[in-house]
């Protein structure tokens, strides 16, 4: 049987400007998931998982029809309350499951989703129908959060020589390369490529941030001076762009396979 929470409102989720490396990150894996979308007037543009709206307003205040598609009712409800705020475009919010879009097929220009698909139980079906509902021609952007980054592997590294050093029993609780409980999947960019592919032919695969969650690191750059620290990160960003496998969150960019676009 199928247990979802219809009424989650991503009160668990990791503040995004904590820390000086997680305002980077989640600054950036926003900034270059929107940008692939390529919003702009006339465009039509699916945010799938939309959450509290703010992607699907952003990419609407660039000229888009955004079409937001969210299953929790809490958050849909928000994401209207606040968009009704809002001035200029505002985007269409749909209560609909990932893996079972309620759109024709060919209905987007592109398709996004940012930091969700680890959350659902069906990803496949998921990356599936973001193939169905965009047209030909067009691009499905995807920003997962990578399990096997350097900081992952740096950290667990760094936790089991200080666990074997010190004798002491492994710490409790959850470390940051550990999979969160509502995660059902664990990725890293074999996986992800392994995923996107049986629905998409990829365009580009671009890493955001490095170093992102390693205690020492993050630890060092809040003591440095904020604009010297701001250049470190953007530097680490730059060579996550250029070696994914390594970067703390991957964005893939795929064009549908005609299978998939007409069923």
């Amino acid at each position: 049987m199928r247990v979802v929470d219809l009424d989650r409102d991503m009160s668990d989720v990791i503040p995004t400007g904590t820390t000086r490396d997680s305002q980077l990150l989640f600054e950036r894996m926003t900034e270059v998931t929107l940008a692939l979308a390529e919003p702009a007037a006339g465009r039509r543009i699916l945010d799938v998982a939309s959450g509290f709206g703010q992607d699907s307003l952003a990419l609407a205040a660039l000229g888009a029809d955004v079409v937001g598609a969210e299953p929790s009712a809490r958050m849909t409800a928000w994401a209207r309350l606040v968009s009704a705020k809002a001035s200029g475009r505002i985007p269409q919010w749909v209560r609909g499951w990932s893996d079972a879009l309620p759109f024709a097929s060919g209905s987007f220009d592109a398709a996004i989703c940012k930091g969700a698909i680890d959350h659902f139980d069906r990803p496949e079906l998921a990356i599936a129908e973001m193939a169905r509902v965009t047209r030909p021609g067009g691009r499905v952007v995807l920003a997962i959060a990578n399990f096997d980054s350097l900081a992952c592997r740096l950290a667990r590294a760094h936790d089991a020589l200080a666990e074997r050093w010190s004798g002491a029993a492994p710490r409790r609780g959850r470390r940051h390369y550990d999979v969160p409980a509502d995660h059902f999947t664990r990725y890293d960019l074999g996986l992800m490529r392994e995923q996107a592919a049986r629905s998409l032919d990829l365009v580009r695969v671009v890493g955001v941030s490095l170093g992102w969650g390693f205690g020492p690191w993050t630890r060092a750059v809040e003591r440095l001076p904020r604009a010297l620290a701001f250049r470190a990160l953007q530097t680490l960003d730059a060579v996550a762009a250029r070696s994914p496998s390594l970067a703390d969150v991957v964005v893939l960019v795929g064009r549908p396979r005609a299978l998939h676009t007409r069923r």
